[in-house]
């Protein structure tokens, strides 16, 4: 099976540096669905099991109040399962275009078990779990604050404790590094394939290792890539493998 998790920016774009990028900010209040083409078309030719997408426009004004989870789904044919990243509480829930960020989980089959969970902290919140051919998987978008992270993957770890079979992935803003994660990886048993500690960001000159797939000792990998394609200010990864 393969997993291609990609944090695709809403679809926003990927200026080749940091001043080109901040002289086109206006792209995250209107933005052309030319970058979203480009990001269908890579994933079309990848041609994934299990698509997990990190920031994604669920049909706001940005993008001339387009789906991007039901629109890749379509192109696709995958079935998708989706929601804001805000807790229904949140401030993020009432705040034009942001209250249409979401993340998104696409699979080729139809699955039996999907749930939204939240984290007690952070601005976003979203964990989506699907049980996929008997292996929970979880998408994640972590905390830009260090000390929210430590709680948000505390959080996680006692979450997925009861399940067999594990894979959590996405975007998971390690700016300290990859030993924030280390809690995580020893408390449920999981490796990181990039056993090379890659980097995915940003993608225009890759520095830091901020978005991963974890897995459980009970699940072979075969092959782990990331594309250098600079469609998204991250980079996508890429997992084939097999439960065992």
């Amino acid at each position: 099976m393969k997993l291609l998790v990609y944090n695709i920016a809403y679809g926003t774009g990927c200026p080749k540096t940091v001043y080109s990028h901040i002289l086109t900010s206006h792209r995250y209040i209107k933005t052309s669905s030319a970058h979203l083409d480009r990001i269908i078309n890579f994933i079309e030719e990848e041609n994934p099991d299990i698509l997990g997408l990190v920031e994604v426009d669920m049909g706001s004004y940005r993008t001339g109040f387009l789906n991007q989870v039901e629109t890749i789904a379509n192109h696709l044919d995958h079935f998708h399962y989706s929601s804001v990243k805000y807790h229904a509480k949140s401030m993020g829930r009432s705040i034009p275009i942001i209250r249409m960020q979401g993340n998104a989980i696409l699979t080729r089959q139809r699955v039996p078990k999907t749930n939204f969970h939240y984290f007690p902290v952070g601005f976003k919140r979203l964990i989506i779990e699907l049980d996929f051919k008997g292996i929970s998987f979880f998408l994640v978008h972590l905390a830009l604050q260090k000390n929210i992270r430590r709680i948000q993957l505390e959080f996680l770890a006692e979450l997925a404790s009861m399940r067999d079979k594990i894979i959590i992935a996405g975007d998971f803003n390690a700016f300290r590094g990859k030993q924030e994660i280390e809690y995580l990886q020893r408390t449920l048993g999981l490796s990181n394939p990039n056993v090379d500690s890659r980097p995915t960001f940003p993608s225009w000159n890759p520095r830091r290792e901020l978005d991963f797939i974890l897995v459980s000792k009970n699940i072979r990998v075969s092959d782990f890539r990331i594309p250098e394609v600079r469609f998204s200010d991250h980079l996508p990864i890429i997992l084939e493998f097999q439960a065992k």
